[in-house]
């Protein structure tokens, strides 16, 4: 059975453009829709561009209530049925509501070698450790931040002149190889974790 996938995102959608492109000949799933918190979201424009419908809900309107926005975001994916989300850039913290719902479905990729350097600025943290190596890392998503288990993880070295942005740079090349090859053994049922070096 084919799996049908659902992507979040909120910004420019580099990730969500490898997953969708991967999702084509013998892969277990299809993208059904491209989501957004952000209708300016430059993604949208490429996932239609690819032939992938989108809906995009701000998030400002609702003021602070998570659950109502998250309700409206169901609404939103209903007519959609995916079976999977994969979160690709989005910038809006979940509840417990809305992951417990989600359990087992839902993944996110994040960039540093978790369980290191959850939340923001994940290339600078790993900088001032002086940290030998960084990467990124999918993992399925739970209430907590930046937690659940682990499906995958790319390793770069870190360089002697490395900066925020060289080190980012590299990472983010590794999430275009990591995510894809994630998502397809997750949507064939196969939840052993993939690990990749550069």
């Amino acid at each position: 059975m084919t799996r049908r996938v659902a992507v979040f995102i909120s910004g420019g959608g580099s990730n969500m453009v490898k997953l969708l492109e991967s999702m084509t000949g013998d892969h277990p799933a299809r993208p059904c829709v491209v989501f957004s918190n952000n209708p300016d979201a430059a993604g949208l424009a490429r996932a239609r561009d690819l032939g992938v419908a989108t809906e995009a809900l701000p998030h400002q309107p609702f003021a602070g209530d998570r659950s109502a926005f998250e309700a409206a975001i169901s609404a939103a994916l209903a007519p959609h049925a995916p079976d999977i989300i994969c979160l690709a850039g989005f910038m809006r913290k979940l509840t417990a509501g809305f992951t417990d719902a989600w359990a087992g479905k839902m993944l996110n990729i994040h960039p540093s070698l978790l369980p290191k350097y959850k939340g923001l600025k994940t290339h600078s943290r790993a900088l001032e450790a002086g940290d030998a190596e960084h990467g990124c890392t999918v993992h399925e998503v739970t209430a907590r931040l930046d937690d659940g288990p682990v499906l995958g993880q790319a390793v770069v070295p870190v360089l002697p002149d490395d900066t925020p942005d060289t080190l980012a740079a590299r990472v983010l090349t590794q999430e275009h190889r990591l995510y894809p090859a994630v998502l397809r053994r997750f949507a064939a049922g196969d939840r052993t974790p993939v690990y990749l070096r550069s």
